[in-house]
Protein backbone atom coordinates (compact mmCIF):
# COMPACT_ATOMS: atom_id res chain seq x y z
CA UNK A 1 0.00 0.00 0.00
CA UNK A 2 1.40 3.46 -0.61
CA UNK A 3 1.71 5.97 1.94
CA UNK A 4 1.09 9.39 2.46
CA UNK A 5 3.40 11.13 0.58
CA UNK A 6 3.94 14.82 2.37
CA UNK A 7 2.14 17.54 1.78
CA UNK A 8 2.33 17.84 -1.89
CA UNK A 9 0.14 15.08 -2.32
CA UNK A 10 -2.08 16.78 0.47
CA UNK A 11 -2.46 19.91 -0.88
CA UNK A 12 -3.01 18.41 -4.85
CA UNK A 13 -5.88 16.50 -3.12
CA UNK A 14 -7.71 19.57 -1.40
CA UNK A 15 -7.05 21.60 -4.54
CA UNK A 16 -8.94 18.98 -6.85
CA UNK A 17 -11.88 18.84 -4.12
CA UNK A 18 -12.18 22.36 -3.48
CA UNK A 19 -12.37 23.28 -7.60
CA UNK A 20 -14.82 20.51 -7.44
CA UNK A 21 -17.47 21.80 -4.88
CA UNK A 22 -17.69 25.32 -7.14
CA UNK A 23 -18.05 23.57 -10.09
CA UNK A 24 -21.77 23.95 -9.79
CA UNK A 25 -21.49 27.74 -10.84
CA UNK A 26 -20.16 26.92 -13.79
CA UNK A 27 -22.82 24.65 -15.56
CA UNK A 28 -25.63 27.26 -15.08
CA UNK A 29 -23.82 29.92 -17.94
CA UNK A 30 -23.40 26.89 -20.60
CA UNK A 31 -27.03 26.81 -21.05
CA UNK A 32 -28.93 26.34 -23.01
CA UNK A 33 -27.00 23.49 -23.95
CA UNK A 34 -27.89 20.58 -21.88
CA UNK A 35 -26.27 18.06 -20.00
CA UNK A 36 -25.25 15.60 -22.45
CA UNK A 37 -23.85 18.58 -25.18
CA UNK A 38 -22.19 19.65 -22.04
CA UNK A 39 -20.32 16.25 -21.27
CA UNK A 40 -19.28 16.00 -25.04
CA UNK A 41 -17.75 19.18 -24.91
CA UNK A 42 -15.95 18.27 -21.80
CA UNK A 43 -14.74 15.08 -23.60
CA UNK A 44 -13.67 16.41 -25.94
CA UNK A 45 -11.93 19.98 -24.87
CA UNK A 46 -10.38 17.78 -22.07
CA UNK A 47 -8.99 15.56 -24.53
CA UNK A 48 -7.23 18.89 -26.10
CA UNK A 49 -6.05 20.49 -22.84
CA UNK A 50 -4.50 16.76 -21.94
CA UNK A 51 -2.86 16.29 -25.40
CA UNK A 52 -0.94 19.67 -24.96
CA UNK A 53 0.03 19.04 -21.19
CA UNK A 54 1.54 15.77 -22.98
CA UNK A 55 3.65 17.42 -25.40
CA UNK A 56 4.37 20.20 -22.73
CA UNK A 57 5.48 17.59 -19.90
CA UNK A 58 7.29 15.50 -23.26
CA UNK A 59 4.84 12.73 -22.10
CA UNK A 60 4.63 11.27 -25.84
CA UNK A 61 6.92 7.84 -24.53
CA UNK A 62 4.28 7.09 -21.49
CA UNK A 63 1.28 7.71 -23.29
CA UNK A 64 2.36 5.07 -26.04
CA UNK A 65 3.14 2.38 -23.22
CA UNK A 66 -0.15 3.07 -21.87
CA UNK A 67 -2.01 2.73 -25.22
CA UNK A 68 0.06 -0.70 -26.20
CA UNK A 69 -0.30 -2.45 -22.58
CA UNK A 70 -3.87 -3.99 -23.31
CA UNK A 71 -4.38 -4.28 -19.79
CA UNK A 72 -3.57 -0.62 -18.87
CA UNK A 73 -5.96 0.65 -21.98
CA UNK A 74 -8.57 -1.99 -20.83
CA UNK A 75 -8.25 -0.67 -17.75
CA UNK A 76 -8.46 3.21 -18.66
CA UNK A 77 -11.15 2.37 -20.59
CA UNK A 78 -13.28 1.06 -17.60
CA UNK A 79 -12.31 4.36 -15.94
CA UNK A 80 -13.05 6.51 -18.85
CA UNK A 81 -16.62 5.11 -18.52
CA UNK A 82 -17.37 5.31 -14.78
CA UNK A 83 -16.31 9.25 -14.78
CA UNK A 84 -17.85 9.56 -17.67
CA UNK A 85 -21.14 8.77 -16.42
CA UNK A 86 -20.52 10.78 -13.05
CA UNK A 87 -19.90 13.49 -15.08
CA UNK A 88 -23.18 13.09 -16.57
CA UNK A 89 -25.18 12.63 -13.87
CA UNK A 90 -23.68 15.28 -11.66
CA UNK A 91 -24.56 17.94 -14.69
CA UNK A 92 -27.87 16.77 -14.87
CA UNK A 93 -27.99 16.86 -11.06
CA UNK A 94 -27.08 20.81 -11.83
CA UNK A 95 -29.04 21.90 -14.14
CA UNK A 96 -32.19 20.08 -13.01
CA UNK A 97 -32.34 21.16 -9.46
CA UNK A 98 -30.26 18.62 -7.36
CA UNK A 99 -27.28 20.21 -6.76
CA UNK A 100 -27.79 19.20 -3.04
CA UNK A 101 -28.23 15.78 -4.17
CA UNK A 102 -25.24 16.13 -5.98
CA UNK A 103 -23.53 16.75 -2.93
CA UNK A 104 -24.89 14.27 -1.10
CA UNK A 105 -23.68 11.51 -3.74
CA UNK A 106 -19.94 12.91 -2.34
CA UNK A 107 -20.31 13.00 1.45
CA UNK A 108 -21.68 9.12 0.82
CA UNK A 109 -18.51 8.37 -1.48
CA UNK A 110 -16.34 8.31 1.95
CA UNK A 111 -18.45 5.05 3.10
CA UNK A 112 -18.55 3.71 -0.52
CA UNK A 113 -14.67 4.48 -0.74
CA UNK A 114 -14.17 1.99 2.95
CA UNK A 115 -16.54 -0.31 1.20
CA UNK A 116 -14.59 -0.79 -1.36
CA UNK A 117 -11.48 -1.43 0.60
CA UNK A 118 -13.01 -4.66 1.93
CA UNK A 119 -14.55 -6.09 -0.89
CA UNK A 120 -11.93 -5.20 -3.80
CA UNK A 121 -8.53 -4.77 -1.98
CA UNK A 122 -9.24 -7.50 1.13
CA UNK A 123 -8.87 -5.03 3.89
CA UNK A 124 -10.60 -5.76 7.38
CA UNK A 125 -13.32 -3.21 8.46
CA UNK A 126 -12.96 -1.98 12.42
CA UNK A 127 -16.03 -2.05 14.69
CA UNK A 128 -16.20 2.13 14.09
CA UNK A 129 -16.45 1.83 10.05
CA UNK A 130 -19.33 -0.72 10.70
CA UNK A 131 -20.89 1.70 12.32
CA UNK A 132 -20.46 4.78 9.77
CA UNK A 133 -21.46 2.34 7.24
CA UNK A 134 -24.29 1.43 8.94
CA UNK A 135 -25.74 4.77 9.83
CA UNK A 136 -25.12 6.19 6.21
CA UNK A 137 -26.83 3.57 5.06
CA UNK A 138 -29.67 4.28 7.51
CA UNK A 139 -29.66 7.86 6.45
CA UNK A 140 -30.40 6.78 2.83
CA UNK A 141 -33.35 4.87 3.94
CA UNK A 142 -34.56 8.30 5.99
CA UNK A 143 -34.55 10.71 3.25
CA UNK A 144 -35.73 8.18 0.31
CA UNK A 145 -38.57 7.69 2.97
CA UNK A 146 -39.14 11.64 3.25
CA UNK A 147 -38.88 12.73 -0.03
CA UNK A 148 -40.49 10.15 -1.15
CA UNK A 149 -37.78 8.80 -3.68
CA UNK A 150 -35.09 7.01 -4.10
CA UNK A 151 -31.90 9.48 -3.76
CA UNK A 152 -30.34 7.93 -7.10
CA UNK A 153 -28.33 10.77 -8.19
CA UNK A 154 -25.98 11.21 -5.07
CA UNK A 155 -26.04 7.00 -5.11
CA UNK A 156 -25.33 6.99 -8.72
CA UNK A 157 -22.22 9.45 -8.02
CA UNK A 158 -21.09 7.93 -5.03
CA UNK A 159 -20.96 4.78 -6.54
CA UNK A 160 -19.23 5.77 -10.19
CA UNK A 161 -16.74 8.41 -8.70
CA UNK A 162 -15.72 5.19 -5.70
CA UNK A 163 -15.20 2.71 -8.08
CA UNK A 164 -13.08 5.23 -10.81
CA UNK A 165 -10.89 6.47 -7.83
CA UNK A 166 -10.15 2.62 -6.93
CA UNK A 167 -9.08 2.44 -10.27
CA UNK A 168 -6.85 5.74 -10.47
CA UNK A 169 -5.35 4.44 -7.31
CA UNK A 170 -4.41 0.87 -8.88
CA UNK A 171 -3.47 2.23 -11.88
CA UNK A 172 -2.08 5.53 -10.79
CA UNK A 173 1.48 3.84 -9.45
CA UNK A 174 2.83 3.06 -12.72
CA UNK A 175 0.33 5.71 -15.12
CA UNK A 176 1.05 9.70 -14.66
CA UNK A 177 -2.21 11.46 -13.99
CA UNK A 178 -1.78 13.57 -17.23
CA UNK A 179 -1.51 10.32 -19.22
CA UNK A 180 -4.10 8.58 -17.25
CA UNK A 181 -6.40 11.76 -18.26
CA UNK A 182 -5.49 11.37 -21.90
CA UNK A 183 -5.94 8.31 -22.30
CA UNK A 184 -9.68 8.58 -20.51
CA UNK A 185 -10.78 11.10 -22.74
CA UNK A 186 -9.52 9.73 -25.75
CA UNK A 187 -11.69 6.63 -25.05
CA UNK A 188 -14.62 8.41 -25.19
CA UNK A 189 -13.70 11.33 -27.44
CA UNK A 190 -14.90 9.60 -31.01
CA UNK A 191 -18.30 9.42 -29.12
CA UNK A 192 -18.40 12.86 -27.97
CA UNK A 193 -17.43 13.94 -31.22
CA UNK A 194 -20.05 11.72 -33.22
CA UNK A 195 -22.86 13.19 -30.67
CA UNK A 196 -21.81 17.15 -31.56
CA UNK A 197 -21.61 16.63 -35.26
CA UNK A 198 -25.34 14.93 -35.17
CA UNK A 199 -25.99 17.90 -33.25
CA UNK A 200 -25.20 20.20 -35.64
CA UNK A 201 -26.49 18.16 -38.72
CA UNK A 202 -29.56 18.38 -37.02
CA UNK A 203 -29.01 22.31 -36.51
CA UNK A 204 -29.90 21.69 -32.63
CA UNK A 205 -26.72 21.90 -31.02
CA UNK A 206 -25.62 25.31 -29.06
CA UNK A 207 -21.65 25.87 -29.84
CA UNK A 208 -21.43 29.21 -31.80
CA UNK A 209 -25.13 29.91 -31.81
CA UNK A 210 -25.39 32.24 -28.56
CA UNK A 211 -22.10 34.37 -29.23
CA UNK A 212 -18.46 34.04 -28.62
CA UNK A 213 -18.54 34.26 -24.79
CA UNK A 214 -20.75 30.80 -24.74
CA UNK A 215 -18.41 29.14 -27.45
CA UNK A 216 -15.30 29.66 -25.28
CA UNK A 217 -17.50 28.77 -22.14
CA UNK A 218 -17.79 25.53 -23.48
CA UNK A 219 -14.63 25.16 -24.79
CA UNK A 220 -13.38 25.92 -21.15
CA UNK A 221 -15.50 23.13 -19.81
CA UNK A 222 -11.51 21.26 -20.67
CA UNK A 223 -9.90 23.22 -18.29
CA UNK A 224 -11.99 23.22 -15.66
CA UNK A 225 -12.25 19.41 -16.13
CA UNK A 226 -9.08 18.40 -16.72
CA UNK A 227 -7.46 20.43 -13.60
CA UNK A 228 -9.20 19.24 -10.90
CA UNK A 229 -9.07 15.71 -12.51
CA UNK A 230 -5.04 15.71 -13.07
CA UNK A 231 -5.13 16.94 -9.44
CA UNK A 232 -7.12 14.30 -8.18
CA UNK A 233 -4.99 11.58 -10.24
CA UNK A 234 -1.61 12.81 -8.73
CA UNK A 235 -3.24 12.78 -5.05
CA UNK A 236 -4.46 9.27 -5.70
CA UNK A 237 -1.04 8.00 -6.47
CA UNK A 238 0.65 9.40 -3.52
CA UNK A 239 -2.22 8.64 -1.12
CA UNK A 240 -3.87 5.42 0.56
CA UNK A 241 -7.38 5.21 -0.94
CA UNK A 242 -8.69 6.04 3.09
CA UNK A 243 -6.91 9.29 2.44
CA UNK A 244 -8.30 10.63 -0.67
CA UNK A 245 -11.68 9.55 0.99
CA UNK A 246 -11.30 11.77 4.00
CA UNK A 247 -10.07 14.38 1.84
CA UNK A 248 -13.23 14.61 -0.45
CA UNK A 249 -15.37 16.07 2.57
CA UNK A 250 -14.36 20.14 1.15
CA UNK A 251 -16.14 19.29 -2.09
CA UNK A 252 -19.72 18.14 -1.14
CA UNK A 253 -19.45 20.64 1.77
CA UNK A 254 -19.43 23.82 -0.79
CA UNK A 255 -21.65 22.38 -2.98
CA UNK A 256 -23.96 21.81 -0.49
CA UNK A 257 -23.63 25.31 0.71
CA UNK A 258 -23.75 26.63 -3.51
CA UNK A 259 -27.51 24.68 -3.52
CA UNK A 260 -28.89 25.75 -0.47
CA UNK A 261 -27.37 29.55 -0.47
CA UNK A 262 -26.90 30.41 -3.78
CA UNK A 263 -29.55 28.08 -5.65
CA UNK A 264 -32.08 28.07 -3.21
CA UNK A 265 -33.13 24.24 -3.37
CA UNK A 266 -35.60 22.91 -0.62
CA UNK A 267 -34.34 21.40 2.45
CA UNK A 268 -37.25 19.40 3.87
CA UNK A 269 -37.19 17.93 7.21
CA UNK A 270 -36.14 14.47 6.46
CA UNK A 271 -33.14 15.62 3.97
CA UNK A 272 -32.16 17.86 6.76
CA UNK A 273 -32.15 14.33 9.25
CA UNK A 274 -30.72 12.25 6.29
CA UNK A 275 -27.54 14.99 6.29
CA UNK A 276 -27.10 15.02 9.93
CA UNK A 277 -26.91 10.76 9.98
CA UNK A 278 -24.62 10.90 6.77
CA UNK A 279 -22.34 14.02 8.95
CA UNK A 280 -22.81 11.57 11.48
CA UNK A 281 -21.09 8.61 10.18
CA UNK A 282 -18.34 10.69 8.63
CA UNK A 283 -17.10 12.27 12.06
CA UNK A 284 -17.19 8.43 13.37
CA UNK A 285 -15.16 7.25 10.39
CA UNK A 286 -12.87 10.52 10.56
CA UNK A 287 -12.60 10.18 14.35
CA UNK A 288 -11.75 6.25 13.65
CA UNK A 289 -9.06 7.03 10.86
CA UNK A 290 -7.54 9.78 12.86
CA UNK A 291 -7.04 7.23 15.98
CA UNK A 292 -5.81 4.21 14.08
CA UNK A 293 -3.14 6.55 11.61
CA UNK A 294 -1.65 8.00 15.42
CA UNK A 295 -1.61 4.04 16.68
CA UNK A 296 0.16 3.21 13.36
CA UNK A 297 2.55 5.90 13.90
CA UNK A 298 3.51 5.43 17.56
CA UNK A 299 3.66 1.42 16.42
CA UNK A 300 6.12 2.20 13.58
CA UNK A 301 8.34 4.96 15.90
CA UNK A 302 8.70 1.81 19.36
CA UNK A 303 11.93 0.09 18.22
CA UNK A 304 12.05 -3.70 16.76
CA UNK A 305 12.28 -6.29 19.41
Amino acid sequence: MPTVSSRPGLAMGLGAYLLWGFLPLYFPLLEPAGPVEIIAHRVVWSLVFCLLAVAALRGWGALARAVRDTRTLGTLAVAAVLVGANWLVFVHGVLTGHTVDAALGYYINPLVTVALAVVVLGERMRPAQWVALGVGALAVVVITAGVGRLPWIALTLAVTFGLYGLIKNRVGRTVPAVTSLAVETAVLAPFALAYLVLLDAQGTGSWGQHGAGHALALAGTGVVTAVPLLLFGSAARRLPLSVVGLLQYAAPTVQFAVGVLVFGEDMPTARWVGFGLVWLALVVLTADGLRTGRADRLAARRPAA
